[in-house]
């Protein structure tokens, strides 16, 4: 069976590297905010070429302290609105919930998955404050779009990042050129980090950039809103038994911190291969049953995912386990449409249900072998 992400594999070039993190983690006696996680946020922020990061718990809590670091900044009040994209993972919404802001819901573009400039003015109204885009798959929204419409209208942008490491770490330019209809149309530019925004990691297991637990990470240009988000993650104190806000324990984890520093130093090769076999399956899976990703071979995609599309889903499924290539449905129901939004369960986003209705990711991954592409490739041309 080809697996869909084989962590084990993925992580047994670094065991040994692992066991004497571990060791030195141990024998160094200190466990939450220490060398490994001071460490790795200088190397994390000049990667990302961010002035700030900041390790927390995970991915989810990220999202919610920059949220709630622009409360406390008074940039943001509860009861805000927050745009976001329609198909996005539930957690980019629920943390927009736990943060007592309020989520508008924006189709994406069939094509990039990634929302749809096109929708976000209409969508705007006096409460609205701030967009989150999403980095769906590992593909880079449009940001340059986004922000003008941010500047436009007074809004804040934060970034969901939780599937896009590495993206454009080598190039400050994104350049995307799709229409409404996907025709090759504009010359967009995005900087990797907006200085009026912040961006949110998670370094969950099966990431780009993953480490054997959970772990997450800001990373920003707005020093008072790094200063906050220090505290935040720490009790709401920036000095011990001092506590200047109502914080939470979110603290990237030491030994997980050790883990990611090294890691890091080949995120870029990494994701280069991802790259390497998207390719592959763009020149050569010709099938007119399956649709494949839009991608204009720029460094703004790192394939997190690479997510097809086909009317028979399961059908499609179904043959490839039955030869023996493990595939996974990212998602399969939209958030729109879960029993915990009652609310939301009449609302029609038809763009979002067709493509949580279709979609269905091949196994990408640094350690994918070319005898796995070639039969992964060949088994699809068959279907």
């Amino acid at each position: 069976m080809i697996s869909f992400l084989d962590l084990k594999k993925i992580n047994e070039p670094y065991e040994t590297a692992f066991q004497e993190k571990l060791k030195s983690v141990l024998e160094n006696g200190w466990y939450i905010l220490g060398k490994e996680v001071e460490t790795f946020e200088r190397a994390f922020a000049e990667y990302c070429h961010s002035k700030y990061c900041i390790g927390v718990g995970n991915g989810f809590d990220a999202l919610v302290l920059i949220f709630k670091g622009y409360i406390e900044l008074g940039k943001l009040q509860k009861g805000d609105e927050v745009i976001v994209t329609a198909n996005t993972y539930i957690a980019s919404i629920l943390a927009i919930l736990q943060a007592d802001l309020i989520p508008v819901l924006v189709e994406p573009r069939l094509e990039t998955y990634n929302i749809n400039p096109d929708l976000i003015q209409e969508k705007i109204t006096p409460k609205t404050k701030a967009i989150l885009a999403v980095h769906l798959y590992g593909q880079l929204a449009e940001m340059e779009r986004i922000n003008a419409i941010a500047e436009k209208n007074n809004l804040i942008v934060v970034e969901d990042c939780a599937q896009s490491h590495g993206v454009n770490a080598n190039s400050n330019i994104f350049k995307s050129q799709i229409s409404n209809s996907g025709d090759l149309a504009r010359n967009l530019k995005s900087k990797i980090n907006n200085l009026k925004s912040a961006s949110a990691y998670s370094f969950y297991p099966g990431k780009n950039l993953g480490c054997l637990g959970d772990g997450g990470a800001i990373t920003t240009n707005d020093s008072e809103l790094a200063k906050v988000l220090f505290s935040l993650r720490n009790y709401g104190s920036e000095k011990k038994y001092h506590n200047e806000f109502i914080g939470v324990n979110s603290r990237l984890d030491e030994l997980q911190a050790g883990f990611l520093n090294l890691k890091l130093p080949n995120l870029d090769t990494d994701n280069e291969k991802r790259r390497t076999i998207a390719k592959r399956y763009l020149a050569e899976i010709k099938n007119d049953k399956i649709t494949l990703p839009f991608w204009d071979f720029s460094n703004n995609h790192v394939f997190h995912l690479f997510v097809i599309r086909t009317e028979n889903r399961e059908n499609l499924q179904e043959y490839l386990t039955q030869n023996n290539i493990q595939t996974v449905i990212h998602y399969p129901i939209p958030p729109h449409q879960q029993k915990a939004f009652k609310e939301w369960n009449n609302l029609s986003f038809p763009i979002t249900e067709k493509i949580h209705r279709e979609v269905l990711s091949l196994p990408i991954s640094p350690v994918l072998n070319d005898l796995e592409v070639d039969f992964i490739i060949e088994v699809l041309n068959q279907y």
